[in-house]
């Protein structure tokens, strides 16, 4: 081999090296998608919906407030359908009466689309409900008054309200089909025994985590170039100047 071949092999096979990097590194993984019930406050000014920064277990909605839940397939808090139908608490709550030491929350329930739903499964209609609990409930004890039965998993996750889905719990949609699940079904989940009744009395407090946050956790999707497209592009330096070294030696030799 001349030496003028040293150096062009070499340079080639740094190339190459770097092409392979960037092909198989180059992009994020396509994020999976869940099926899940994400939580919504609706906006102070009643013009639209906003997602849930905390869990239906930890939010004390006040009384006059509005909030949903929809069940759909989406990939993150962006991609998340928001409820549809009906959201003003003076429509919703108008045949529920103000009490001393209770609050009215109005609750948007969207169980989504057939194109969402699980295998075998046939989504119910849209419907609203206006819970009245004591004045320091959580959404989860409203939710519990009037939308049992509720499950959630082992994890304290929601999993179904008024009893849809009958069995899974945020499990990760496959790309080749809607169909295809990763993780549990309804073995290993809880029924909502312990929730409150209609009185406002509640054992879900601090255990009916929010599906969107435990989603965000899940699929926070990675935006702009992965760690490993740096980490390899870093390497193919290295190589590079290696290979470029080894060819003034052999130049040189």
């Amino acid at each position: 081999m001349t030496r003028t071949g040293g150096r062009v092999t070499a340079a080639s096979a740094a190339t190459l090296l770097l092409l392979c990097v960037l092909v198989g590194l180059g992009g994020p993984a396509q994020a999976a998608a869940y099926r899940y019930w994400s939580f919504w406050d609706r906006g102070a000014d009643g013009s639209g919906w906003v997602y849930a920064t905390q869990g239906p277990s930890t939010a004390r909605p006040s009384d006059g407030d509005v909030q949903g839940f929809r069940f759909a397939v989406s990939e993150d808090s962006d991609d998340a359908a928001e409820p549809r139908g009906a959201a003003r608490f003076d429509a919703i709550c108008s045949g529920t009466a103000a009490r001393d030491g209770q609050k009215r929350i109005a609750l948007v329930l969207d169980f989504g689309t057939a194109a969402d739903a699980p295998a075998g499964e046939t989504p119910p209609p849209a419907r609203t409900a206006c819970a009245r609990v004591p004045s320091d409930a959580t959404t989860a004890d409203a939710l519990a008054a009037v939308a049992k039965p509720l499950r959630y998993d082992t994890n304290a996750l929601l999993c179904s309200i008024a009893g849809y889905p009958r069995k899974g719990c945020g499990e990760a949609i496959a790309d080749d089909g809607p169909d295809a699940t990763g993780t549990s079904d309804a073995s290993g989940t809880s029924d909502a025994s312990g929730t409150s009744d209609a009185s406002g009395t509640s054992g879900t407090s601090g255990t009916s985590d929010d599906s969107a946050a435990s989603d965000n956790a899940r699929a926070s999707d990675e935006k702009g170039p992965s760690v490993g497209l740096f980490v390899g592009v870093g390497a193919v330096a290295v190589l590079g100047a290696a290979a470029v070294w080894q060819a003034r030696r052999r130049r040189r030799g």
